[in-house]
């Protein structure tokens, strides 16, 4: 079978084809071994005790994943539909090793971690991997294992979704971004550096395998479609924690110029312009995948997204999030665009909040539109009594809502009518 491939897309995907990227992977081989880490020691310790720790963490998860996606990889070589396909994931699965081997050289030989096996270097990152990643890479691990056994064009859909477009595209390639940029500038570490260029280089590659095979396939089928946005439901809870840093401490990100929402601002515009070229833009992914105002600058919707983990609402579940009316505003503009609004029969639907612990919010939902406001509501059709904490484990960490009514940590007051349509409108669970 040829390595060309027919039947071009008239887009930036379709004109690259796979012989491309094999090319480029046979131009661009490197070797891990002929790194020189020999400055890099005294670079490590010019560092500030933020930076070395700061680092520790990025280098933990970049090593961690490396092994985890070249473990992960082979029942996605099985289940391509192509020989084309098939043959350039063997050449990403040879990258995946090289840059764990790399990353063990950087651990034992620059921080001296391990006593010299790949093993022993990866269980020194473990203290480090934070409550999404290890979710995010738990997923990859079952990923892989139904691969194995359902190898049909919707589930390969979102396997390739998982590992090239969020694992790769939006959780390595940022980070791999503002890495590169600060020691290109500083020299502080010279080989680690040299090294990242090459795995930023390949990386590069990888994704466009993966913008390219999904182009190809996703346009044409909706169960593809919907494969990917099962997907999205499952993890953007988890992929959006990846970042928050150890003890919600901005220094993580702050110590290198950088701040947090300039890494989410980037990994969104990244996501854009993907799925568009895609052919499935965001736009067209329900409300509950997206739930922003399409019109809103990234940096608008990052500092969103970073208000909400760092006050506890989003990312890993914390006992007292923050119930300010500034996140409380946030959160429920999203329930808001999530609601469903096909679901509403005879009017607009109003529900009020009365929280325990935090000021009253509502929601009102109607086929024309949603909004959503600070205050009692005029003629709520539901009052839901309950603490803003136990709001938020339903709202963001899909807690069971019968639990919370058997508990009586949620008291709903209602019509049966207005109880069904609360369960249909809300049926999808708000993400950010």
């Amino acid at each position: 079978m040829s390595l060309e491939v027919a039947g071009q897309r008239g887009n930036t995907a379709g004109a690259i084809t796979y012989v491309d990227l094999y090319r480029r992977w046979e131009e661009n081989n490197w070797s891990a071994m002929e790194i020189d880490f020999t400055a890099d020691r005294a670079g490590w310790d010019s560092l500030t005790e933020m930076q070395r720790r700061s680092a520790l963490w990025m280098y933990s998860m970049f090593f961690y994943g490396e092994d985890s996606v070249a473990d992960n990889l082979s029942p996605y070589i099985d289940a391509a539909p192509t020989e084309e396909q098939a043959y350039f994931l063997t050449t990403q699965q040879a990258d995946e090793a090289r840059h764990a081997i790399f990353f063990n050289r950087f651990f034992q030989e620059v921080l001296e971690s391990g006593d010299g096996t790949i093993a022993s270097a990866l269980d020194t990152t473990l203290p480090q991997l934070g409550w999404g990643y290890r979710h995010v890479f738990d997923r990859l691990d079952r990923m892989a294992d139904e691969l194995r056994s359902d190898r049909s064009l919707p589930k390969f859909a979102q396997a390739i979704t998982l590992y090239h477009l969020i694992v790769e595209g939006t959780l390595a390639q940022p980070g791999q971004h503002f890495i590169e940029d600060h020691f290109t500038k500083g020299g502080e570490l010279p080989g680690f550096s040299a090294g990242m260029v090459h795995v930023s280089r390949d990386e590069q590659r990888h994704i466009g395998y993966g913008v390219k095979t999904l182009s190809e396939i996703v346009p044409q089928s909706e169960e593809c479609k919907a494969a990917i946005v099962e997907l999205f439901r499952e993890l953007n809870r988890y992929s959006l924690a990846v970042f928050c840093p150890p003890g919600f401490d901005r220094a993580y990100s702050d110590c290198w110029g950088f701040s947090l929402e300039d890494i989410y601002s980037f990994g969104l515009r990244l996501i854009r312009q993907r799925w568009k070229t895609i052919g499935f833009p965001i736009e067209e992914m329900p409300a509950d995948v997206w739930p922003f105002d399409h019109d809103l600058p990234v940096e608008e919707i990052a500092a969103r997204n970073v208000k909400l983990l760092l006050a506890g609402v989003g990312g890993e579940p914390h006992p007292s999030p923050d119930s300010s009316p500034e996140i409380q505003e946030i959160l429920f503009d999203i329930v808001a665009r999530g609601a469903d609004q096909s679901a509403v029969d005879g009017g607009p639907f109003t529900v009020e909040w009365r929280f325990t612990d935090a000021g009253p919010w509502h929601v009102t939902v109607d086929r024309g539109g949603s909004s959503q406001g600070e205050g009692p509501a005029r003629s709520p059709d539901l009052v839901i009594k309950t603490s803003w904490a136990e709001w938020v484990l339903i709202a963001m960490n899909d807690a069971n809502p019968l639990a919370s009514v058997a508990r009586r940590k949620l008291i709903p007051k209602g019509s049966p009518r207005a109880l069904n349509t609360f369960r249909k409108v809300f049926a999808g669970r708000p993400q950010p």
